[in-house]
């Protein structure tokens, strides 16, 4: 009997275990990233992505770097850019 109730206690802690860490691997959370230059917000979901993506492809770098990591000269010149293209104020 106490058996099966460790075993019981187990495999539940383990689906909450799994289930939460597959929830926060597996969702994408959207950040609102400030435009220094513009002097406005920009929330980074995936049609902001969509945007980055875009812009990495016409300025031929590498749409799998993160826009975070990206040199500030480099955010200042997609910021540029984004305010060229479409709507962007969200």
């Amino acid at each position: 009997m106490f058996k099966k109730r460790g075993l019981i206690r187990i495999a539940c802690l383990a689906v909450v275990v799994v289930s939460g860490v597959c929830g926060t691997a597996c969702f994408h959370r959207a950040y609102r990233a400030y435009d220094p230059y513009y002097n406005d917000y920009h929330k980074w979901n995936d049609r902001e992505a969509d945007y980055y993506r875009q812009w990495c492809r016409e300025t031929h770098r590498d749409g799998a770097r993160e826009f975070r990591r990206l040199p500030p000269d480099e955010q200042e010149e997609y910021w540029k850019w984004r305010h060229q293209h479409g709507d962007h104020h969200h």
